[in-house]
């Protein structure tokens, strides 16, 4: 339907035509072409309400193994595809009735950076009310929560932009080798420009919206498996990776870099405390959040897109560092070459189940969520 020309447009056309034919086509042209033609297309615009954000999907779209993307297509759903062939999935999927769309933006900060701002800038689309919601599977944080929880985040940091010495070379009373990209200590104070030359460090999102999202989804069952059972009792020492999945509130910490262990854990959690000023708590790894909001703050800028309508939601599918016994080689082997993780498709669900709760709200209460933005 959208590579049909409408009979309107084709009446325009050939209508100038005849005006030209007639020597006074001047003005007449002048008028459609600045009135007539510009509203069409606006009118022509696909509506959007809410960008589903997903990073990966296996194989086809519906009936294999998932990947991020399936649930949504299969159980929102998202039935209409939409041609995206400057994205590496090559579609977009829609549902005209709720007026969502989804989107693999591909794995990695580049990816989902071009993937962004090809969509933003896409003419098919009007998306300065849309709300945008990525929702994803992570490492989750043992001293946090457990595998399958799914977290909504309030800051999403920059873990992969930092000054780095060998740990072997570097000075004893460093925690441990990465220091902030603008300095040469384990921490400068004041703290340094978050949006500088130097690169873009924390995004804070808008802490009502996320408030709002928390209290609106923070009761639901999520799926607990005999696999998550037996993975949480390994982590003896840990009391918060024992509870079962449930909702939660906390911050993600997006690196290139997959990495495991517990002092790299360690790493993270003054990482995160550092950039936040001790605001944040860290519970999520990722890649793809700095190059989502780095390409749609930009493009904010332009006013093509609203910053505080933007979501961010990580289901954990594996702990990020081993259990008591275990070290960090064999837990990464385990995980890519054997068992692979051990709440893949619980967070799979996790992410469909907590994120499509929101979605469906603000579409089915356009009315509403259209100018006004969800607050606690």
């Amino acid at each position: 339907m959208q590579n049909s020309v409408p009979h309107t447009q084709w009446f325009n056309k050939n209508h100038i035509r005849s005006v030209v034919s007639a020597g006074f086509a001047c003005s007449l042209l002048a008028s459609f072409l600045g009135t007539i033609l510009p509203a069409q297309a606006e009118e022509q615009k696909i509506p959007v309400r809410v960008v589903v954000v997903t990073t990966f999907e296996l194989g086809q779209d519906t009936g294999d193994t998932p990947g991020e993307f399936q649930n949504w297509v299969e159980k929102l759903p998202l039935n209409q595809e939409i041609s995206a062939p400057a994205t590496d999935h090559g579609v977009m999927r829609y549902n005209p009735n709720l007026q969502v769309l989804g989107i693999v933006a591909g794995e990695g900060p580049e990816h989902m950076a071009s993937a962004m701002t090809g969509l933003v800038l896409d003419p098919r689309f009007d998306l300065r009310k849309a709300y945008f919601i990525l929702a994803g599977i992570g490492g989750i944080n043992p001293n946090f929560g457990s595998a399958g929880s799914a977290v909504w985040a309030r800051y999403a940091v920059n873990g992969g932009l930092a000054h780095m010495i060998d740990a072997r070379e570097m000075p004893k009373n460093w925690q441990d080798e990465l220091v902030p990209i603008q300095g040469a200590a384990s921490n400068i104070h004041p703290l340094p420009a978050l949006h500088s030359q130097w690169g873009d460090m924390v995004y804070t999102l808008n802490p009502n919206l996320v408030t709002w999202a928390y209290q609106l989804t923070r009761s639901l069952p999520l799926t607990d498996t005999p696999a998550l059972q037996a993975n949480r009792r390994r982590y003896k020492r840990y009391p918060q990776a024992q509870i079962s999945p449930h909702v939660m509130v906390g911050d993600t910490l997006a690196s290139e870099t997959f990495w495991v262990g517990k002092r790299m854990n360690a790493w993270a959690e003054r990482w995160v405390k550092y950039w936040t000023e001790n605001q944040g708590t860290f519970a999520t790894t990722a890649e793809e959040e700095i190059g989502m909001l780095q390409a749609l703050s930009l493009q904010a800028r332009a006013g093509r897109v609203d910053m505080n309508r933007i979501l961010v939601l990580r289901a954990g599918s594996n702990f990020d560092m081993p259990p008591p016994g275990q070290t960090a080689a064999n837990l990464l082997k385990a995980e890519t070459e054997e068992s692979g993780f051990s709440g893949f498709l619980p967070a799979l669900d996790a992410a469909y189940q907590a994120g499509s709760v929101v979605v469906k709200e603000i579409a089915t209460h356009w009315n509403h969520y259209e100018n006004t933005i969800p607050s606690h």
